[in-house]
């Protein structure tokens, strides 16, 4: 990471004297390793869903409400979590949620119908809801080393969480479909545990946030294009996430290793790789073009064979990261909102597309063939892509990027990578 002079950024996560991602206080390695936790409960069901639906008689459509309940709650709850978080602080705001994944997620592995373990999927939202969008402004809070350093351990907690969450879903659920819910609620509980020992209260925001004010800021056209590009896009995401694992047909094991293989791709893409095409392209043309490849990549995954299929699952992975950090960047820094009521508003909107592709992609399935799916997910990619080339210029502000990223030097020009939050931004864009 460099200043527009050419030398290390101020407050690089990786310069020793700025303190480093590494030396950070256990009140950071606690909350970071709870939001491990929290983004494995997102992919953990995946390599059990085809045993979900034969424990429970159910069919395919029916078991992926699993992840519509959960992301249309946690839709709604984009509302609510700054409203609660700006009232009672960040540490009662993380904990409230870690107690209900860890009430919610216990009761999703006791379920004896397909209506239940919904229901308790939809209460697990709202607690992952309440803490993953309060878990980046306590880390910002709370680390040494910049924001930048946060930031990007924050990231990698996403990306280790997406990747271990199918891998834990497969160990477990090769015994019973339902021990991976109950091996979540174990580890939230000692997560709960550990933020209480070592985090302490940090200060309210001077502002309390309303319910409306994320609605309000969707006024803003640029947040608004990229509201709408990332409901397109997350379509084509969950539909990769939680439609593939019926397609592939495959032991939890197996199932288990294409995902984690594809959250590793997604960590080393989103983390990594992300951040240098930003650099050498721009935000915009990074954007649309891992949008029209990841298009390609689902349709070749529809009407390839078996192999072929899960070759284009892993590979879908490097496209889902590369979109997840540029969409949480012009989410934080296209419009004046401030960030945690941006990126609520940017997070209401497009979860409902999360929560609409697991239900309709087996729909779609049952109403005409198995390609036809993965067809619709290419075109809401293309859409997504095409959302951003038509409002490109809504989409691109003159910048006045963190000190945390050029030493305060003002710069006009396209949205750049790796914003810190000004103020500790509340982020559930990943």
């Amino acid at each position: 990471m460099r200043s527009s002079t050419g030398g290390p950024a101020d407050g690089d996560p990786f310069d020793v004297d700025a303190g480093g991602i590494l030396r950070q206080p256990k009140a950071v390695w606690a909350t970071a390793g709870a939001s491990v936790v929290a983004f494995m409960g997102i992919g953990l069901v995946d390599p059990i869903l085809p045993s979900i639906a034969q424990g429970l008689n159910a069919t395919a459509s029916q078991v992926s409400l699993l992840f519509t309940s959960y992301f249309l709650i946690t839709a709604f709850a984009m509302l609510v979590t700054g409203f609660v978080s700006s009232r009672i602080g960040g540490r009662k705001t993380l904990l409230l949620g870690l107690a209900f994944v860890v009430v919610f997620a216990g009761l999703a592995g006791t379920s004896d119908s397909v209506a239940q373990l919904v229901g308790f999927r939809a209460g697990w939202g709202l607690g992952n809801a309440l803490f993953v969008s309060t878990a980046l402004a306590v880390i910002v809070g709370a680390a040494t080393g910049g924001s930048a350093a946060a930031i990007l351990l924050y990231e990698s907690a996403l990306g280790l969480g997406m990747a271990c969450g199918p891998l834990l879903g497969a160990l477990l659920g090769d015994a019973s479909w339902r021990y991976p819910f109950f091996g979540t609620a174990f580890l939230m509980a000692v997560g709960f545990l550990c933020i209480t020992a070592f985090l302490k209260e940090q200060p309210k925001p001077a502002r309390k946030t309303s319910l409306l004010d994320p609605v309000k800021a969707l006024g803003h056209g640029g947040l608004a294009s990229a509201a709408v590009s990332a409901f397109f896009y997350n379509y084509t995401f969950f539909t990769v996430l939680a439609f593939t694992p019926f397609v592939l047909n495959m032991t939890p094991y197996r199932s288990g290793a294409v995902f984690f293989a594809w959250g590793v791709l997604l960590a080393v893409f989103s983390v990594i790789v992300a951040p240098r095409m930003q650099e050498r392209f721009g935000s915009l043309k990074v954007l649309g073009g891992s949008l029209v490849l990841l298009a390609v990549d689902v349709v070749v995954l529809g009407y390839g064979d078996h192999t072929t299929a899960i070759v284009c699952t892993i590979l879908s992975g490097a496209f889902i990261g590369v979109n997840n950090t540029v969409y949480t960047e012009l989410a934080l820094g296209v419009s004046d909102a401030p960030r945690p009521v941006a990126s609520a508003g940017y997070n209401f909107v497009r979860w409902f597309a999360a929560a609409a592709a697991p239900y309709l992609a087996p729909k779609i399935e049952e109403w005409s063939d198995l390609h036809i799916p993965f067809v619709v997910a290419g075109v809401t990619a293309v859409v997504g892509a095409l959302v951003v080339l038509v409002r490109r210029k809504a989409l691109t502000r003159p910048q006045v990027l963190d000190s945390a990223r050029t030493g305060g030097t003002p710069m006009a020009e396209e949205l750049q990578p790796r914003h810190a939050t000004e103020d500790g931004g509340t982020v559930f864009a990943n």
